[in-house]
This record gives structure tokens, sequence and C-alpha cells, in this order.
């Protein structure tokens, strides 16, 4: 390929990868332009995020949660503002949902796959994928939810996550870059690095 996608694995071009985008079009399963950053002028602005330790506030936080491998965002796990809808609405796996976390204060709206579905508690776990999904598809529009908690790989910027803390964190590829609060429940070492759960998110 002349040209390399941005590495933002967004799932814009249906993979969950770039790495596996570049691969479908090396065999003639994708073409470049399937990728919404196709173009030099587009990607001038999308590259691979590079993170300095310090939000857009001028706050230091402790790690960043990237995705695990393969995946295309670190997993959110959202309760939207009425939970009654994912039963009435019939949320599944696979569906798309639409909304801004509003619970923590973002003021970005986000598009989100949904892994699993629970209807009694409505919580949805899921990943942030790229906003051109949600002009592609039908979305299930909740409009505003609460941000339960996420979970991926972290990687120690000023110190580790460490269970039991309420630790400064930056969910990776944040479009604020505003750094997030929140109790570390899980700290698990893997070969592919360091598993983390964090609940009781907040943006302070």
């Amino acid at each position: 390929m002349a040209w390399d996608p941005p590495g933002k694995d967004c799932g814009s071009c249906g993979l969950p990868a770039c790495s596996e985008f570049v691969r479908a079009v090396k065999k003639g399963d994708k073409a470049e332009t399937d990728c919404p950053f196709y173009t030099v002028e587009q990607c001038a602005s999308c590259a691979p995020a590079r993170y300095s330790g310090t939000d857009v506030t001028g706050a230091k936080y402790d790690f960043i949660i990237h995705a695990f491998p393969g995946e295309p965002s670190a997993r959110k796990f959202i309760v939207p503002f009425r939970a009654d809808l994912v039963e009435k609405w019939d949320i599944r796996p696979g569906a798309l949902v639409t909304g801004r976390p509003a619970g923590p204060g973002c003021p970005v709206y986000h598009a989100l796959r949904v892994l699993s579905a629970n209807p009694v508690t409505g919580v949805l776990a899921c990943h942030t994928v790229g906003p051109l999904v949600a002009r592609r598809e039908k979305a299930f529009d909740v409009q505003a939810y609460h941000v339960h908690a996420f979970e991926g790989i972290a990687e120690t910027i000023l110190r580790p996550p460490t269970l039991g803390l309420r630790q400064r964190f930056l969910p990776g590829y944040c479009m604020m870059d505003l750094s997030h609060t929140a109790v570390v429940n899980m700290v698990l070492k893997k070969k592919d690095g360091v598993h983390v759960r964090v609940e009781d998110i907040r943006i302070q």
C-alpha cells in the first residue's frame, strides 16, 4: 500500500484493527477508500495518539486504558439513563447504540457496538466505534447514559493501577484528551499486558 491508515482501530471500515484492514486491502477484500481517513489531508490531524501524561486541563494521569488485542477500543460498560430501554427495545449483542456519557459529564456523542446486554440491570458492554458507523446503519439512540466501567490493558504513565485506589486515567483515543478518575477493582498480569477494570467513573 502506498498509504497507511492512521492506526486508530476505529472499526469504521468494518474490521476491528487497522492492521487487519491493511491485510484485507492487500488481499483485495477491501479498498483503501473504505477507510474514512483515506486521504493524506484527512490523516494529517488523525495520527496515532501520542500521550504526554498530562491532559488538556494540565492534570497528570496515572495510566492509559488501551484495547485488548484484536479489539477496536477498550471495553466500556454503560447504563442508559432509562435502563428499561434495554429490555423494551430488545437491545442485543451486535446492535449499535448512540448517546452521550452524561453521567460523568462528557459532551461528546458516542457510537457504541454492543458486546453483551443485560435486560435486568440495563448494563451494556460495548466497544466505542467510529462516528461514521452511526451514519451507515440504524442505531438505538439512548441519548444519555452513565459509564459504569472500563476494561482494557493498562499502560503506566505515572503510577501503575493499584487495586482499591481511586486513580486518574485516560481512555485510549479520548477525543477530549480529558482524564477520568475511577476506582481500580481488577488488576491481572497477563502475557499481553496488565488487564485492568475500573469503576465509578468521574470526570474531575
